[in-house]
């Protein structure tokens, strides 16, 4: 049983899908018993170049649904004379829940707003987010350091949702940061790692005492960030309680940016937000 300390928000749904015969893992090609880790079936071929029009570019139409266009707007969040550029879909002030994405090094508020990129991935979790009464922000980042930490904070309390905070690649720092606020921890419902930065240091982290839960994502070829330091980090938080809810997803032969197009957002979600 887990720790009766956990702070963060707690909601128990089942989602609403969108797509999920396209978007569900193509093939698992080992699990274990406690279905903490997976390793995924990833091809390059098929869910790239089969998947693309052109090859990580525009993914085929029958992927996205561009009607959440209507509900997506470019929006300036105002903090301490700081305006900070977040694409955002759905109405985080009325909003069941959250998802906050922070993107790695090179973006911004685009990248997580681009519909047809990364197989149409993001279009999908906007198009989950707005079918089940959710909020989506993509703001950009303009440095991984403490104020970049402090701008990402800034979203997270201005709203009354819980919150996801997926953080891809080096925008893992700022999860990291995070991990250790007590004000945002007990505002976050998960934590979602996409390729991210490891960092042994999150096991010790104020999120992790309060059992926020935490899903890990990475490639197999991953050459930014070795999938192994980051699997090693997911099983130091998986010690520090008896059934710590904590999932790792290994795509087979994925590279670094492979799990922005292959993270499954509605099975993601559903982890993070039950209990």
């Amino acid at each position: 049983m887990m720790s009766a300390c956990v702070i963060s928000p707690a909601i128990s749904l089942e989602l609403k899908g969108h797509k999920d015969k396209l978007f569900a893992y193509p093939g698992i090609l080992s699990i274990t018993e406690d279905s903490s880790f997976m390793v995924v079936n990833y091809d390059k071929q098929r869910d790239i170049h089969r998947r693309d029009v052109e090859p990580e570019r525009r993914v085929r139409s029958n992927y996205v649904s561009s009607g959440v266009k209507r509900q997506s707007r470019l929006a300036l969040h105002e903090v301490g004379g700081r305006a900070i550029e977040t694409g955002v879909t759905g109405d985080y002030s009325t909003a069941r829940f959250a998802v906050i994405f922070v993107h790695g090094r090179g973006g911004d508020q685009r990248l997580g707003m681009n519909d047809y990129t990364f197989g149409g991935n993001f279009n999908r979790l906007k198009n989950l987010m707005v079918v089940n009464g959710g909020a989506y922000l993509a703001p950009t980042v303009t440095s991984f350091d403490d104020q970049g930490a402090s701008d990402i904070k800034a979203l997270v309390v201005a709203g009354k949702a819980p919150v996801v905070l997926a953080c891809a690649s080096m925008g893992a720092f700022i999860c990291s940061k995070l991990a250790n606020d007590p004000a945002v921890v007990s505002r976050l419902a998960g934590m979602v790692l996409l390729g991210g930065a490891p960092d042994m240091g999150l096991v010790k982290s104020q999120a992790v005492k309060a059992g926020l839960p935490i899903m890990f994502t990475h490639g197999s070829l991953d050459t930014v960030y070795d999938w192994k330091d980051q699997k090693a980090v997911f099983d130091a938080v998986r010690k520090t309680a008896i059934g710590y809810r904590a999932r790792f997803v290994l795509f087979d032969t994925g590279s670094h940016g492979t799990p922005m197009r292959m993270t499954d957002w509605k099975q993601t979600l559903e982890f993070l937000l039950s209990r």
